[in-house]
């Protein structure tokens, strides 16, 4: 089974960890059974950005990206070339290595 090694976030996952993922499950999906609670305010449809993730290592293992969520990753916060929503990124057979960005655009969340 593969593992995904959670780098540290300050919020989330203030040491870090390394868990195991089903292949075939979406790193949101692994990261929320094991108690990380990353954001997913449109409740994992792809309607936001809130659950991006930078794929550290493994990220050509994952699914190609939709039309859609590259559409929406031009508007996340601190978006680079291996960003991916992790509602949409679906697990293989590879290790990964991820990082939650310090900031989303949650409009909820900020109280506007």
């Amino acid at each position: 089974m593969p593992q995904i090694v959670v780098l540290p976030h300050v919020e989330y996952c203030p040491e870090g960890t390394v868990i195991e993922a089903e292949p075939g499950i979406s790193i949101c999906d692994a990261l929320l059974s094991h108690g990380i609670e990353i954001e997913h305010a449109c409740e994992k449809s792809c309607a936001c950005t809130t659950c991006h993730v930078v794929v550290r290592e493994g990220f050509d293992s994952l699914n190609e990206a939709e039309e859609k969520e590259e559409d929406l990753l031009d508007k996340a916060w601190g978006l680079e070339p291996n960003s991916r929503l992790s509602c949409q990124a679906i697990v293989a057979d590879e290790d990964l290595t991820v990082q939650i960005p310090k900031y989303t655009i949650n409009h909820a969340k900020e109280g506007h």
